[in-house]
């Protein structure tokens, strides 16, 4: 692991920034995008570059069950709302929370991933150590699946929700085996809340119990933390 640590966020989003733009230069064709608050700032400094992504695929970590693209809550309006509609993409893939068939729904997306291996994939940090939707006990062999999201998971993301008791308790993941593919990783984890969790996934065991700790694994991840994110290492 590769850990930068930064005096604040908007520093650690300049910096994942300049790793996006060596990455384009050097020929990277395939970004693993992630959603939620802490890519905000990256993807702001994206619409406000120059950086080109016309020739390039996006697919992104996760979706809700049982939400439209068009649902404001969903990761597909997400996307639409802070990069597609000002950096458009030769292809973009977002899980079909909305499948009438759930089920099968996983299996079509491991066969998306299959066909465009993705070359830096983007993450953040849960603070029970999630990456993606793959929830604590999640095996590590997973690919693409259906999850039931912790009464954890839920509360954190309560707060972009009008009415907290519409919370989807469930999502469509990539695997964590699906994210340990990718060539490279770059994880971002900003604030005192996300401490524990880069503390465990740095120095701990690796462990099912903490799913980021298999991050101790791969040959290429980058971890860029605040202060107050590395205050327990």
């Amino acid at each position: 692991m590769r850990i930068i640590k930064v005096s604040n966020p908007d520093v650690g989003a300049q910096r994942a920034f300049e790793i996006y733009e060596d990455a384009l230069a050097k020929g990277t064709q395939v970004l693993g995008l992630a959603t939620g608050a802490t890519p905000i700032k990256l993807y702001e400094k994206f619409v406000d570059s120059s950086l080109d992504f016309s020739d390039l695929t996006a697919i992104n970590l996760d979706e809700y069950v049982g939400l439209t693209p068009q649902d404001p809550q969903s990761y597909h309006y997400f996307m639409q709302q802070h990069l597609f509609q000002y950096k458009p993409f030769k292809q973009t893939f977002i899980p079909d929370g909305a499948s009438d068939d759930i089920e099968q729904a996983p299996k079509a997306y491991d066969d998306i991933i299959a066909q465009h291996p993705i070359d830096l994939q983007l993450l953040g940090l849960g603070q029970n150590g999630h990456i993606g939707f793959n929830e604590p006990g999640t095996p590590f062999n997973s690919t693409t699946h259906v999850v039931n999201l912790t009464e954890s998971t839920i509360a954190a993301n309560a707060r972009f929700f009008d009415n907290p008791a519409s919370v989807p308790t469930q999502a469509i993941s990539m695997g964590i085996a699906s994210v340990m593919s990718a060539k490279k990783i770059l994880l971002l984890a900003f604030g005192e809340a996300k401490a524990a969790a880069v503390a465990a996934m740095v120095n701990g065991p690796v462990t099912e119990a903490l799913p980021a700790s298999i991050l101790q694994e791969h040959a290429d991840v980058t971890i860029i933390i605040d202060d107050a994110a590395a205050s327990k290492l």
